[in-house]
């Protein structure tokens, strides 16, 4: 699916568990027709549990709910959590359910890293924030900071479709999108309200986000702020960074400081030396692990999603990001950040650069280029084709049948 640049549409941010969760069950609570819903990461805790509860309670009025959950990502759902949801009718779908292999999850790689809520066709949430009870501040030192965004407006459309055919939905209807596009979509005259909705996949959108980012940066004129969880992205996002230092724009990039896993923060300073020497500002967020992947450019161009700047993101997983052209946004995103900045960030100054010796350099160079291959080496691996698995209802027992058939008979005759 291909989708162009739409107007007129509404866009609040959401920061954190605080802010997101209770506009999401709010939606769906206030429901009517229909909920779409896919994350990466659904947990059985007081979030989960939440989401639950109002997935129930719609459902049992009559609510169309489909639903689709990493395999991955969610792989410690109960029976009785799902199954009590397809009693009621809910398609709920795991996107590459792998056997546990001693014990330990096998299906790493291609995962559904997307986090896309629809409700009734009229308000849609994308962002970086899964359902589980570590988005919220109150989850104590190891909280993510992370973000989202609820959208109303003709934009809803695009997602609606977009979600319907992943899931596979009967709803779905095959519209003029599907020819193949090997650019992003650009908008001529940008304005406030327009937003763009791109995904990453592993056939026809390969590179779409990354192409926003690397254009976004050849474009600014002013400032450019990218907070991103894990960061490790190809040479071409790299080399567009430091151009844009180097002409005078000023870019700012946020990165973990106390991050989730160690490895995320090795690999961040191997480009400290590399941005750093080209005028880019680097920064740690160091309140708590950053789990957000937004970006602004001067005065007008925002993106929030699901997508990582390293290479399970733009090179594996599958992604969702808004692409936003509205000055309001814009300022509430950016005054967001720049509280970050002034407030829990570190900045890498040059007394905290990694060492510039030989050792280093190799190291990096060895490091960079293994990573970056990363996915083509995972595509040597074994290969399979995701599948989905469709979480079929409970049978209900023979005898419980029997009972209600010879029930209906003894309320007919009577």
């Amino acid at each position: 699916m291909n989708f162009g640049w739409r107007e007129g549409n509404q866009i609040r941010l959401l920061e954190n568990g605080e802010q997101f969760f209770p506009r999401v069950f709010g939606a769906i609570q206030r429901a009517q027709r229909s909920v779409l819903l896919e994350t990466f990461i659904l947990f059985e805790d007081e979030v989960g549990k939440a989401l639950h509860e109002v997935l129930i309670d719609a459902a049992q009025r009559g609510v169309k709910i489909e639903m689709m959950v990493d395999g991955y990502g969610s792989p410690n759902l109960s029976d009785e959590f799902v199954t009590s949801l397809t009693t009621l009718g809910v398609r709920f779908i795991y996107y590459d359910p792998r056997p546990l292999v001693m014990g330990m999850r096998t299906n790493v790689f291609r995962r559904l890293h997307r986090k896309i809520v629809v409700v009734d066709e009229a308000v849609a949430f994308v962002g970086g924030i899964n359902f589980s009870a570590e988005h919220n501040t109150s989850y104590g030192p190891e909280a993510k900071q992370d973000y989202a965004v609820e959208v109303k407006g003709p934009i809803v459309e695009d997602i609606t479709r977009f979600v319907q055919q992943a899931i596979g939905s009967e709803q779905v209807t095959r519209r003029w999108w599907g020819h193949r596009s090997h650019q992003p979509a650009r908008n001529s005259t940008p304005g406030d309200a327009q937003a763009l909705f791109v995904h990453r996949d592993n056939d026809e959108h390969r590179d779409d986000i990354e192409k926003h980012y690397l254009e976004m940066l050849q474009k600014a004129k002013q400032d450019v702020i990218i907070a991103n969880a894990y960061f490790f992205p190809g040479y071409r996002l790299l080399r567009e960074m430091r151009n844009s230092a180097q002409r005078g724009v000023r870019v700012r990039l946020i990165v973990q400081g106390e991050p989730d896993m160690p490895i995320v923060k090795v690999g961040a300073e191997l480009l400290y030396n590399y941005l750093v020497d080209a005028g880019v500002e680097v920064y740690e967020y160091c309140r708590r692990p950053l789990h957000g992947k937004i970006a602004v450019m001067d005065q007008q161009w925002s993106t929030v999603g699901s997508s990582n700047l390293d290479p399970l993101s733009l090179s594996l997983n599958l992604e969702a990001n808004l692409i936003i052209h509205d000055r309001q946004f814009n300022q509430t995103l950016r005054d967001n950040l720049e509280q970050l900045l002034s407030k829990d960030c570190v900045r890498v100054q040059d007394d905290r650069l990694p060492p510039r010796t030989w050792w280093h350099l190799t190291k990096s160079v060895i490091v960079f280029h293994f990573l970056r291959h990363f996915p083509a080496i995972a595509g040597w691996l074994p290969a399979h084709t995701p599948r989905l698995s469709l979480m079929k209802p409970p049978v209900q027992p023979e005898m419980e049948t029997q009972d209600r058939i010879e029930a209906d008979n003894e309320g007919a005759k009577s």
